[in-house]
């Protein structure tokens, strides 16, 4: 005995099955720039974490150079201390 489904049913799931496909693009479309933007926030992330690294390295690099600056005094009284010392 065949069954027959009604007309109503079959036009339900016909609509529900159109609906689906008619909105994937939309949906792959939005997948797509969520993902574009999370990238491009990592990406912005990863720049000021890099500036801030780099601004540590020329302080440390400034700091090394005054210490310098100001040991050159120091270094030259003990290279000649250390002449007369060997001298003597």
């Amino acid at each position: 005995m065949a069954q027959t489904v009604s007309p109503q049913i079959t036009d339900a799931v016909t609509q529900s099955n159109v609906k689906v496909v008619g909105e994937a693009p939309a949906v792959a479309l939005g997948n797509v720039y969520q993902a574009a933007a999370h990238s491009t926030g990592i990406m912005f992330e990863n720049a000021v974490n890099s500036q801030n690294q780099q601004n540590i390295l020329g302080q440390a690099a400034t700091t090394q150079g005054i210490m310098q600056i100001y040991s050159v005094d120091t270094i030259a009284d003990a290279i000649s201390i250390a002449k007369m010392l060997n001298a003597s």
